[in-house]
């Protein structure tokens, strides 16, 4: 099977004073939660061959927040 994942990420900032400035960023991985499942048995003399008993992880997201002066 394959991998489909689709990252998203979203950035605003905020303007305090003339220099400073507030960023905030949003950043997500598997946006929409698409399993990828891992690589088959491919052990012949394994009563489990053909099976997928793996997979990868789910969506993951991460916030941040930057003071830039």
């Amino acid at each position: 099977p394959g991998t489909r994942a689709l990252d998203f990420s979203a950035m605003k900032v905020f303007r305090i004073t003339e220099g400073r400035q507030l960023q905030f960023r949003a950043e997500f991985f598997n946006f929409f939660n698409h399993p990828n499942f891992g690589r088959p048995n491919l052990n012949v003399d394994n009563p489990g061959f053909g099976a997928i008993r793996s997979g990868g992880g789910g969506r993951e997201g991460q916030l941040a927040l930057k003071y830039i002066f």
